[in-house]
């Protein structure tokens, strides 16, 4: 990874789950990475695990006063941003009939206003290294899951802005690509669903097939391996899209224990 050495990277949701995995896989390719994300005892230990190599920086992504305060931090700090990595998002099963006010929206918040407030505030210092922006978007854009239709509309909303970035920001070199995840083993977001909600959702995508069509989960580091192949590519290849999901025949972990 010679080509990605000396580069900075910013990460948002970076302080666990795939973002982790992220920053992890970016630091052992020699990149520099500004770690985003609200204030937990999970971000700090960033700068224990990685040293120098990162910047942990609090910090709320539906604030776009928060956001440019970050971005302009990083910029003091490490001089450039070569990268920015829209990786922060809710995802929470919610039958949709009964989602509360705050749940919908912390959706729109966060997985729609937290990607653009970011890539508003990096274009001008990606325009300086001819950079990328790389978004995190789901499978679900695809195949939408059931109790999962907002988190899924967020999604087709963050590729569909991609889009537009795409050519807006061609003729300065600067390149957009969505990066659409399947089912990732290990991922944050279960940790703080009740017991109803895992039973209500696992059940659900069982009975409508979404659970097999989502297969084997795949692992963390295979998904952070394919961000690093996107990235380290020529400066004269641009890949729009580039959807990586499990390969191998399965359902997820949550919903072995529905299938029995």
């Amino acid at each position: 990874m010679e080509r990605l050495a000396g580069k900075v990277a910013v990460v948002t949701g970076a302080s666990k789950g795939m973002g982790r995995h992220f920053v992890e896989a970016l630091v052992g390719a020699g990149v520099r990475v500004a770690c985003l994300a609200r204030p937990s005892d999970e971000l700090a230990s960033l700068s224990d695990q990685f040293g120098d190599a990162v910047l942990a920086l609090p910090c709320d992504v539906t604030s776009s006063e928060a956001v440019g305060a970050a971005v302009a931090r990083v910029v003091e700090t490490f001089g450039r941003i070569d990268v920015v990595v829209a990786n922060a998002a809710v995802y929470h099963p919610f039958a949709f009939e009964t989602g509360s006010d705050e749940i919908v929206r912390s959706h729109v918040d966060i997985n729609i206003l937290g990607v653009a407030w970011l890539i508003r505030a990096a274009i001008p210092h990606l325009r300086a290294t001819k950079g990328q922006v790389i978004a995190i978007s789901s499978e679900s854009v695809r195949m939408p899951f059931p109790m999962l239709a907002l988190y899924a509309a967020t999604k087709a909303a963050v590729e569909t802005l991609c889009n537009g970035l795409r050519d807006e920001l061609r003729s300065d070199d600067i390149r957009v690509t969505v990066l659409r995840s399947g089912s990732v083993k290990g991922g944050s977001g279960g940790k703080a669903w009740s017991q109803e909600t895992v039973a209500a959702f696992y059940k659900k995508i069982v009975e409508t097939g979404h659970a097999s069509m989502s297969g084997e989960s795949a692992t963390p580091e295979s998904m952070a391996a394919s961000l690093l192949a996107v990235i380290s590519l020529p400066a004269d290849i641009g890949v729009d899209l580039i959807e990586v999901r499990a390969a191998q025949v399965g359902v997820p972990d949550g919903a072995k224990a529905v299938e029995g």
